[in-house]
């Protein structure tokens, strides 16, 4: 099998501290190496509808509702897992759009719902269809079995205590917020979130990080 980037940084560090046990840089690197990639490909899929991975998923929500494809934005923040402010953010650029609209909601007067238009079905639609597509082409090298074997252990390490416990209780905004905390320097932010990353890195140009 051909050898990668993650087996040269492997190699790299056994050389340098054979004394440490750095085989888990197999996994968890490769797993941030391939979210970078796959991650670039899915916003060259979206960037043809003129939406970001974050708006389709958005969008994504609403249709997989059903009939009549709307949701308050609590719901909405629930099925994307969001913090409210960048839902918000996201709801406001597909509305500038034309792909939701907000109405109010009969159940509370001082409630909207948020509703697909007949634009945002229609390219919600078309997105998800070249989505499903590229995802395909993306896995092309796994036979099903290995995709259902991938999947079971991803799976297993997703629900897993310590992922567990980083994952409940903590908002997508939160570990923003602690992100921009540590890159916080003379009191300057180093780089600039609205509350989440809808525009991906440009990740074939990216290397893995090296720990």
């Amino acid at each position: 099998m051909q050898e990668d980037a993650i087996d040269r940084i492997v190699h790299q560090w056994n050389r340098e501290r054979p004394d440490l046990d750095v085989s888990v840089t197999h996994v968890l690197q490769r797993i941030s190496r391939l979210y970078l990639l796959q991650s670039a490909s899915f916003a060259a899929v979206f960037d043809r509808y003129d939406i970001t991975v974050g708006e389709f998923e958005v969008l994504a929500a609403l249709l997989r509702s059903g009939p009549p494809f709307q949701m308050s934005p609590t719901r909405l923040v629930n099925a994307v897992v969001l913090s409210s402010g960048a839902m918000t953010n996201r709801i406001d650029r597909v509305e500038a759009l034309g792909l939701v609209e907000r109405r109010p909601d009969p159940s509370d007067r001082r409630g909207t719902l948020v509703a697909l238009t007949k634009e945002g079905r229609l390219t919600v639609d078309e997105a998800l269809v070249a989505h499903l597509a590229n995802e395909e082409r993306l896995l092309s090298a796994l036979s099903s079995a290995e995709r259902g074997t991938l999947a079971r252990l991803l799976r297993k390490l997703l629900v897993s205590e310590p992922l567990a416990a980083v994952d409940s209780g903590r908002t997508v905004d939160q570990r923003v917020r602690a992100t921009r905390r540590r890159r916080r320097h003379d009191g300057q932010l180093s780089v600039e979130r609205d509350g989440e990353s809808d525009r991906t890195p440009s990740a074939p140009g990216s290397s893995a990080t090296s720990h």
